[in-house]
Order: structure tokens, then sequence, then C-alpha cells
């Protein structure tokens, strides 16, 4: 949104573009007419930042996650508001005289009079106030029996009944913080223990209208899981009764079997008792009666006994026997008890008295606590103004240093980094180096899609601290160095903006240009790399290939003698088989490969001669520009590419990738950046090293010069008619073309 301004700003070059600069107070209080196409950043997240967190929720006023220019611009106007003169907000104090605060606007006025309360509740007289003493609301509020929370402690009634009660609704529903620091609870769990209350009265009350509920009295609950655990035994025996009835041939099915028993029989019988539960309930009878004074199969002699203390003396006195049908009846007696059961209310008032739930439900204890809860919430708007004056001290103090990193990039554009941004989230050190710009990886996949258009060298860590017992995950920028040595799986140690250090290890490398320095090299470093690669493959293929063939000529020769071995008759030797016969020797075949051997010299030497020769006829600054041409030829485009690339290098991706909205290019050019990353540098040495390697000797380097040119002289004796850029045929050349003539004639 295009905006108009009579202010005028000022400007300034940082990072390659032009940026509006922040420098006064007067320019925070006009900060509203700033066209927002100048701002550097839109909008920035809330969280995840190195920065006062709760300056940070200040700033983010629909609490949303992120902080946008007009959120900024309010907070800005608000501030001004409350000061008299906006160059505090410059000052970046923890503290402010009362006699600053400007009482003429109502913003102003109310905190006036909100730090004049903090300061009598604190017990303290003077005439400042500082954050030390607006951050802990416990001590503002300590002993305050009403502070506008919504929240009633046992300090907000003076009555016995209403304490206790308020501690039984903590005790059932649970508590709440009250910002004296004490326990306490609020209107809504007030509202919930009295309908928790009701419902479980309601319900208690249903058992006392119908008495077919607790058929066995207050015993009723252990009636019922006396009879289910005997429950399907019963029936088992009824079963198995029935079935001897049925037919009495069926008897030694039913009954125990013997067999069986014999099988545990020299086993200790108290560790088979899971066993044993599988045999019948007790002895079966043709008549379809269970003996409730009969013996009882030792596994369940407990529980059945416990059934007839409760329930069958009860339902059965004096009786000697119970059938099915008795069974059945008592198992419907419970009915009535497990339809109550299911519909069981107000479980988190289980456990009151009954009398004592009445009492508490026919009082005006809800009323009164309610009214409690009401007297403290009339002081909610007094109580916000004393909070909001930690909010002020925290803007008051932070508001500053947020605009150099918002509005401009001023903490990350300076050239000692005494104090880094606030994206910036520690120090990686790694392969002799230390790198500040470090960034904590909020988002993978968007990193992941956006980091390699930063044209920057990244290396991705995952960082570990045991101390803390946390994980996360870094991107750190390389800008200057060599990287040969960073790889994927090295580890490092990052230190954090509070000093916590942990253990990272490189999980991914996007790999960019350095310097020019660095690219200067590149093309003989990938060549020397290459020719080791080649050599190595080559070295192992030779190798492969030794081993095979000798292995399979091992395994052809041995299963050639087994077979010979087998084939032989026992008493005959087996006979020797005739050697091989020799291929002739063909000399054209040689004469043809010595020929093109030859011809293949013939060529590298002429042009090895050639171009010598042409460089030892030139004048000494032709040499120079000859040199500096082959180095050009060879390095140039590597430098090319990487200056391109140098000067494109952007902030910008990353930022984006972790929800930023960056309005303005965050170039990271090769000055700038070789600030950003610390080499290491050791003093000069003169003690002698006992592990050094053994220095080549003199005379052999000398030796070795003159072999070479001894060599390059003989060249240039026998291709003495050379000219200056031409070559006539030499000795090597007119041996090959006779040795391929003599080739051809012969073949």
């Amino acid at each position: 949104m295009e905006k108009t301004s009579n202010y005028s700003w000022k400007f300034s070059k940082i990072g390659g573009v032009t940026r509006i600069s922040i420098e006064s107070g007067e320019d925070i209080k006009h900060l509203g007419e700033l066209d927002t196409k100048m701002w550097t950043v839109l909008s920035c997240p809330a969280s995840g930042l190195e920065f006062d967190k709760k300056t940070l929720e200040v700033l983010d006023q629909n609490s949303d996650g992120k902080i946008r220019v007009d959120e900024v611009v309010k907070t800005a106007n608000w501030l001004c508001n409350i000061v008299k003169n906006p160059e505090l907000l410059t000052s970046e104090n923890s503290s402010i005289k009362l006699s600053d605060i400007n009482q003429e606007s109502e913003e102003g006025k109310k905190i006036f009079n909100s730090a004049k309360i903090i300061l009598k509740n604190l017990s303290k007289e003077k005439e400042e106030i500082s954050l030390d003493e607006t951050s802990d609301l416990e001590k503002i509020f300590a002993g305050t029996a009403f502070n506008g929370d919504g929240v009633i402690t046992a300090l907000s009634t003076q009555n016995a009944e209403l304490k206790d009660l308020i501690a039984l609704i903590g005790e059932k529903i649970g508590l709440s913080d009250d910002r004296s620091g004490e326990k306490g609870i609020n209107k809504e769990q007030i509202e919930e223990f009295f309908k928790e209350l009701s419902d479980y009265t309601a319900w208690q009350k249903l058992s006392n209208e119908n008495k077919d509920i607790l058929a066995f009295g207050n015993d009723t609950p252990e009636a019922l899981n006396a009879y289910n655990a005997i429950k399907q035994k019963v029936e088992d025996y009824f079963i198995r009764c029935k079935m001897v009835s049925f037919n009495k041939d069926t008897f030694a099915a039913m009954e125990l079997p013997i067999e069986d028993l014999t099988k545990i029989s020299t086993d200790n019988l108290s560790e088979k008792i899971e066993e044993l539960k599988k045999y019948p309930l007790a002895r079966i009878t043709p008549e379809k009666t269970l003996s409730l004074k009969g013996e009882i199969n030792p596994a369940w002699q407990a529980n059945f006994l416990n059934a007839k203390k409760l329930i069958f003396d009860k339902e059965f006195p004096g009786k000697d026997f119970i059938t099915e049908d008795d069974f059945i009846a008592v198992g419907k007696k419970f009915a009535a008890y497990q339809d109550w059961m299911s519909k069981k209310a107000g479980l988190k008032a289980e456990g009151i008295d009954l009398e004592k739930a009445n009492k508490i439900l026919t009082s005006d204890s809800q009323k009164q606590l309610l009214e409690l809860i009401d007297k403290d919430l009339a002081l909610k708007e007094q109580s916000e103004e004393i909070i909001s004056v930690d909010k002020f001290l925290h803007c008051y103090k932070n508001f500053w240093s947020f605009l150099k990193n918002f509005v401009s990039f001023t903490d990350f554009y300076t050239v000692k980094h005494e104090k880094l941004a606030m994206f910036q989230a520690g120090k990686l050190f790694i392969d002799q180096r230390e790198c500040d710009l470090c960034i904590k990886v909020s988002d993978m996949p968007k990193h992941n899609a956006t980091a390699g258009q930063s044209a920057m060298f990244l290396i991705y860590c995952d960082c570990t601290s045991k101390v803390l017992n946390q994980t996360m995950q870094i991107c750190a920028a390389i800008t200057d160095g060599s990287v040969d040595d960073i790889k994927v799986g090295k580890n490092a140690i990052f230190v954090d903006r509070d000093n916590n250090v942990w253990d990272a290890t490189v999980n991914k490398v996007i790999d960019n240009p350095i310097s020019i320095r660095e690219a200067f090299w590149a093309p003989y470093k990938k060549f020397v790399n290459f020719i080791e690669e080649q050599v190595t493959k080559f070295a192992a293929d030779k190798d492969k290939a030794v081993t095979d063939n000798a292995t399979a000529k091992i395994s052809e020769t041995g299963t050639k003698i087994t077979e010979k071995t087998a084939e032989a008759p026992a008493a005959e030797a087996t006979p020797v088989e005739a050697a091989p016969k020799k291929e002739a020797f063909d000399i054209a075949k040689y004469c043809g490969i010595f020929a093109a051997i030859g011809m293949a010299l013939g060529f590298i030497g002429s042009f090895i001669v050639s171009a010598v020769t042409g460089f030892l006829k030139l004048e000494w600054w032709g040499m120079i520009l000859a040199v500096l041409a082959v180095i050009l030829l060879i390095s140039g485009p590597s430098m090319l590419l990487a200056y391109l690339k140098l000067r494109r290098r952007n902030l910008s991706p990353l930022l984006n990738a972790n929800g930023w909205a960056i309005n303005a290019q965050s170039f990271v050019n090769i000055t700038f950046g070789a600030t950003l990353t610390h080499l290491v540098k050791f003093p000069f040495v003169k003690i002698k090293d006992p592990l050094a390697d053994k220095k080549y000797p003199l005379w052999k380097k000398i030796m070795w010069i003159v072999l070479a040119l001894a060599i390059i002289g003989f060249l240039l004796y026998c291709n003495g008619k050379l000219s200056r850029f031409g070559l006539d045929p030499i000795p090597m050349l007119d041996f090959t073309d006779k040795a391929v003539e003599t080739a051809l004639v012969i073949k």
C-alpha cells in the first residue's frame, strides 16, 4: 500500500540494496508514513527467532504466529504515545523513569498509574520502574485476594465452609493457577463440580427408591463379582450333569480324566492350578444338582466359598443343594443393579457422602462462590493494565533492536558482527573455521525447494544436545576457505545463542562456489581427482581380472584332474595330454603394432617439441603472456562462473523457507561473505617438526633438471629445421613411416 509523507527519510546502501535508515526516535514516530514497499521485511514468524519471546508476543497482536508491517506500526504508535520523548526508544534500556511517561495521553496515564500500583505492591518507594520488577507477576500480586484473573483462592473468603468447599472442588475437578502464585478455582470448575454433584446424588437416590437394585444390600457389588467369578464354571458343571443323565456311559468322559491327572501327579500341583482349573467344578451327579457342602475342585474352592458366603447362604439358607434354575434365578437378581450401574452419572463427585452432597446442593454456596468470581473479574481491567506495564517495558527495551532486524537488516550487515541478527541461531565450528550465518530449519521440504536459489555453499546439520535432551536442524553458509573435506557425515560442534553446545552432523550439502580463489584451483583439483579415480579404477579392474583368471584356471584344472581320475582304469596310468601347439609368430602383426605405437609417440613428441620450440623462440614478455593465456584458458571459465554466482548470493531464499516474507534482496557479496566465515590463523612456528617428511636432496633435484634439459636439447637438435610455427618430418616419424611400409610388404 503506497503512502505519502512529507517526512525526510534517510537512506543507505546495505548488502548491495538501497534501504531505509532508522536512526532516531523521530523515525520511529513517523514509521506509519513509510511506504510499505521500502520495508526490507513484510512479515516474519513470531517464534523460532533469537529474540525476546515476550516482545514477539506483544508484536503479534492478533496471535496468528506472524508479525506484519501493520502490527509493527501499531506498536510504534503505542510506544510513542506512552513516552514523552521518542528518542528514549533508541536507548534499549530495561528501566524508565516515571517522569518520562506521558500522562497527557490515555495510554501513558494507564501505564503511569499501573506502575505506581506495582511499586506499591512491591513496597518500593522510587520514581523508576524496571523489567525485573514487572516480570515477576507472583511478587506483584502476592497476597492479593482478588487480581482480575477470574480465579479465587482460600484468600478470597473468610468463610470456613467456603474455604473447605474450594478445596473440595479443587480435589474433585482440579485447580487453576492464580496470579498471586496460589492455587484456586475458576467459574468453569465451579459449574462443573455442582453439575457432577447433582447428577451423582440423583443417581444415588435411585438405589433408595428401588429395593431390587441392591438385592444383597451393600454387599451387592461384591456379590456380583463373586457370581461372575464362578458363573461359567457352574454352567459347565450343569451341562456335564445333563450329559451323564442323558447317557450314563459318558460319566467317565465327563468326570475327572484319571489319565490326564496321572501325567502331572508327580509334579508340584501348587504350580499346576491353571491346569487343574480345566477340570470339572465338582463330582458329576445324574440328579443334576450342585452340593453346597460337598467337595469342590481345589482350584475353584476359594471362589466357590466366597460366592456361597455372599449369595447362596443368604438365598438358600439351610439347603444342601441348588439346581440350575436356582443358579439362574440368582443371576436375574443382579439385572436391576447392572442396569443402574450402566446409568451411573457424576463420576467426578463419587466418594462424597450423600448427606454432605445434599447439604451442599441445598445451600447457596454455589451462588457465593460465583459472586467471589465476579468480584475478582471486576479488577480485570486494572490487572491487565498492571500487566501492560511489563509488556511496555519489554517493547521499550527491545523494539529498537527489532526494527533493525525488520525494517532494515542493520544487525546482519555489520563488519564485526558484534550483535547477531535475530535469525542467526549461533555459530558452527567445522573444518578449522567458524561459520556465523547459521539458521534454524523450521520446514525442511521448503528448504529443499528454495535453498538452491541462494547460490551459497550450504551445509545442513542434525544437532543433538544430551544436556537439553533436544534435537534440531540448522543450515550453515560457508563463505570462505576450502571445502574439500566437508562432506555428508562429517561431525562438528554448534554453539547456540545461549552458549549451549550441540553435537552436529552434516546430513546434506548444497555445492556452490566459495570464492574466486577456490574457483581458480577447481579445474586442477578436478583433473587430479579424475586421474586418481581412473588409476584406482584401472588398478581395481586389473586386480579383479587377474584374480578371476587365476581362480578360473585353478578351478578348470581341478575339474579336469578329477574327471580324468574318475575315467582312468584303476590299473592303468592316466595318459599325459599333449602340450598345446604354440601359435606361429606373426611378424606382420607385430610390425603393425610397433608402427602404430611409433606413430603415436611421434605425434606426441612432435607436439611437445613444437610447443617448446615455439615457446623458446618467443620474447620474455611473450613467454609470460603465453603462460598467462594457458592459465586463463584452464581457470578462466571456472572463475567467471564463480564470479557470476558469488555476485548473486542471496539470503532471502533461506529466510523465505522459514516463513519470512522478504521484501528486498539480501545479497552476500564476496567482501561481506568473507566476514561471515572465520578461518583459523596459526602463528609462525620456528620449532622443527620431528615427524615431518624428509626434504628431497638438492643433488637429486639438479640431476632431474639436467636430464630434462638434455632431453629437450636432443629433441631440438633432431628438429633443427622446424619453422617457428610448423613441423618438418622428424626421425621418429621417418622410422614410423618405414615401419608401416615394411609391415605392409610382409603382410
